[in-house]
């Protein structure tokens, strides 16, 4: 697989983040694929959303867990923009999509979609929770995984083969070249986030990552003469 450049809540340097707005942004920057965030609604629908309270990223407060979807539906998400399910950013972009579980007890929600839609070859799953990428890997099997990380110990190769991940995603500032190599000793693809600048670049370079989480449309462009 060639180097994928992924864009972070679609481009949210440039964007409101997790919004259809966002991801229709990404994709025509031609980022190689979306990242997204999911949580459960108080009626179990799955919406894309980063933090579990909406208070940073919308008009409202409170939980996401705490309200309904039409609840969730009346805030503002950014210049004008709504709370998106994951079904709206499967029909409003055609691009290979990196769906984050937040909240552990969303795998199972997302299992099914992805199973109903026939969704294997075109979502990758991710979540820094152990327990979600193990549960998705049982649910659907044949499903790509990945273990993210920010700060690690010397198990974290081991942890993501016994989640059944298939890449890590980890803490560019904090990634080593020791760790890199281990992961591909193992079978594992890596992946550095978040690539924002020029200096971020030179290291995915010298880290000879397979991937790039960003911000910002450009990193992409400007990626495939550094990386």
């Amino acid at each position: 697989m060639t180097f994928l450049t992924i864009g972070h809540r679609g481009v949210m340097g440039v964007e409101p983040e997790n919004t259809l707005r966002s991801f229709i942004r990404a994709e025509r920057c031609g980022m190689d694929a979306i990242e997204l965030d999911l949580h459960l609604s108080k009626d179990g629908a799955l919406v894309v959303m980063h933090d579990a309270d909406v208070d940073r990223t919308t008009d409202g407060t409170g939980p996401v867990a705490e309200k309904t979807l039409a609840e969730l539906r009346a805030l503002d998400a950014g210049e004008g923009e709504r709370v998106p399910v994951f079904e709206e950013v499967l029909d409003a972009v055609g691009a290979p999509l990196q769906a984050e579980i937040k909240d552990v007890s969303a795998a199972r929600a997302l299992a099914e979609v992805i199973r109903r839609r026939d969704l294997v070859r075109r979502v990758t799953v991710s979540s820094f929770h152990d327990e979600a990428v193990a549960e998705i890997s049982a649910l659907v099997p044949g499903v790509r995984t990945v273990l993210i990380a920010s700060r690690w110990g010397g198990d974290i190769v081991d942890r993501a083969k016994a989640a059944g991940a298939n890449s890590l995603a980890l803490n560019i500032r904090r990634l080593t070249l020791e760790t890199t190599e281990h992961a591909r000793a193992e079978g594992l693809r890596v992946i550095g986030w978040l690539v924002n600048t020029q200096e971020h670049l030179r290291l995915v370079r010298a880290l000879e990552l397979d991937g790039a989480t960003t911000d910002f449309p450009e990193i992409r462009r400007t990626g495939r003469f550094t990386a």
